[in-house]
């Protein structure tokens, strides 16, 4: 196996989160050059979490454009992929998760004959609209995969569903928990402490099914439920000018909720810890929060997530306004519900999903 070299891409915050505990395990097998390569798909984001994780790319592509549109990204990513591939000449190409990035890495690494690992393998809501383009995204890139790395038995079984060879696919749990445990002990959550003995509720939302109405329905139960003297909302705001400006317009007068620029990952997690309650449509949220733990209320129609609602550790509520309020009430006036939603582990992994994908990887190469 020596003189092997795996790429791992990366082109959003998350995809670092995500990736960071394996690029970690992967460089502690011996015997691999492991290479980082940024797409910059979102690029202060992304430059925040390498930096907070000690990552620096060896390659970095930068592609990012304001406003640029899905076609305009992909098109830029594959024409940049295709000699940075051939430059970097790697037997295993690492991805994860569903963004744009992911897709075209795998279709470029495809068209270059060169093996791709899909990290958060098999997740699916369903439908190829929710969320667009992430459902189609994951399953396009399943099916040029060679090695899956499922996070849950729910998503192998989705991968079996599909056709996909049983011996490629492995159940290793998802990363995020492993970089969410390792960061969850470096910060302090006393900085978001609400004043008063209030409560604090942190909200996220920005997927592209909730722009337009649903997301001010979100803004609408927020509102009333930070008119509650026992509450403050603490909202960091996604720079989309479609979620930016309603969350401003909607909630921006309200004393008892913060309008935040985005926090970076460490500032994330000790939001989350010093929460009561988690309002999201963020995938990583759903498989974060069971390990603080918290209980989260999900604002989304469906989710490809459905493992923390079968284990009762989140609720599915969608975006109606009084959904939302009654569920979140419900949560804040109820001790005994709260407790219902944070017991257990965590369905999503136990910190362990980095060295089992490096061993994998260790593995596949070798017998290659």
């Amino acid at each position: 196996m020596n003189g092997t070299r795996v790429l791992v891409v990366v082109g959003t915050r998350p995809e670092v989160v995500k990736m960071a505990p394996v690029v970690a395990a992967l460089r502690a097998v011996g015997g691999i050059d492991v290479r980082l390569l940024a797409t910059a798909q979102h690029r202060g984001l992304l430059d925040q979490q390498l930096a907070f994780f000690g990552l620096v790319p060896d390659r970095d592509l930068d592609v990012m454009v304001p406003e640029q549109t899905l076609t305009g990204l992909t098109a830029s990513l594959l024409l940049a992929l295709a000699p940075a591939l051939h430059d970097e000449r790697p037997d295993l190409v690492v991805v994860q998760g569903d963004t744009t990035t992911v897709l075209a890495t795998a279709l470029a690494s495809h068209h270059a004959r060169l093996p791709i690992a899909h990290v958060e393998a098999g997740l699916r809501s369903g439908d190829r609209n929710a969320p667009f383009p992430e459902e189609s995204n994951r399953t396009l890139v399943s099916h040029l995969a060679a090695v899956h790395f499922a996070p849950t038995a729910g998503a192998r079984d989705n991968l079996l569903r599909e056709g996909l060879a049983a011996a490629s696919i492995h159940i290793v749990g998802n990363p995020v928990v492993d970089a969410l445990l390792w960061t969850r002990d470096r910060v302090d959550a006393g900085r978001f402490a609400p004043s008063g003995g209030r409560r604090l509720l942190l909200v996220t939302a920005h997927r592209r099914e909730n722009l337009g109405a649903p997301f001010a329905a979100i803004c609408a139960a927020v509102r009333a439920l930070a008119d509650r003297d026992d509450v403050e909302v603490l909202f960091p705001v996604h720079p989309n000018p479609r979620v930016y400006g309603p969350a401003h317009q909607l909630l921006g007068t309200h004393p008892r909720i913060r309008l935040v620029a985005p926090l970076d990952y460490p500032d994330m997690v000790a939001a989350m810890l010093a929460s009561t309650v988690i309002l999201t449509d963020s995938g990583g949220v759903q498989e974060e929060a069971p390990s603080l733990p918290r209980p989260v209320v999900v604002l989304r129609e469906r989710t490809e997530r459905p493992e923390g609602v079968a284990a009762g550790r989140a609720l599915l509520v969608g975006t109606d306004r009084d959904l939302i309020v009654a569920a979140v009430s419900r949560l804040l006036d109820q001790p005994a519900a709260v407790a219902a939603m944070t017991r257990g582990s965590n369905p999503y992994g136990d910190g362990r999903a980095g060295p089992r994908i490096a061993a994998i990887v260790r593995d596949f190469l070798s017998a290659r």
